[in-house]
């Protein structure tokens, strides 16, 4: 995050267009993994948990049915812990959520490679292809006062639904 804010941790998210399943490992910038999604085989929706390395669900990712724009909830230890709304633009991407953590945006470039996550005005995290030589892995810098689990949360919502409008 350089001058703009403090770095706890550096995740690499692969993105889900070029991927089979949505089954994959969320590892930190040494390859070490610290998260597992594991994808609702036959759902109608989008239905994924967020799950430590010994298979415990931190979050459960839920795609809400027969609304204009994308939106998602987010649920941990099986309570609405957030709503992600994608919001219209012509140009960039954006999101706004309203969460227990506070409320969000996220903002992104015309190409969707590169997005802002604010909170309250502050840098949250930044999510890059750049970091990364692998173009389908997105870096999500994660500041030290936010709750990983929570931000890679928003950041599989962001592939999820740009994934969908691909299609």
């Amino acid at each position: 995050m350089g001058d703009k804010g403090v770095r706890a941790m550096i995740y690499k998210v692969r993105e889900r267009i070029f991927s089979i399943s949505d089954h994959f490992t969320i590892e930190d910038e040494k390859g070490v993994p610290h998260f597992y999604v594991r994808g609702r085989v036959f759902s109608i929706g989008n239905k994924l948990s967020l799950e430590d390395m010994n298979g415990n669900e931190l979050c459960f990712i839920e795609q809400k049915l027969l609304r204009l724009l994308p939106e998602y909830t987010l649920y941990f230890a099986g309570r609405a812990a957030a709503t992600v709304k994608k919001t219209f633009t012509l140009l960039r991407p954006k999101f706004t959520i309203s969460s227990i953590y506070g409320n969000f945006e996220i903002e992104g470039d015309p190409w969707s490679h590169n997005f802002s996550i604010v909170k309250d005005g502050k840098l949250a995290a930044e999510v890059s292809k750049r970091w990364f030589s692998m173009s389908d892995t997105y870096g999500v810098d994660v500041a030290e006062s936010e709750e990983p689990a929570f931000i890679l949360a928003l950041v599989i919502v962001i592939d999820q639904t740009l994934h969908d409008r691909k299609n």
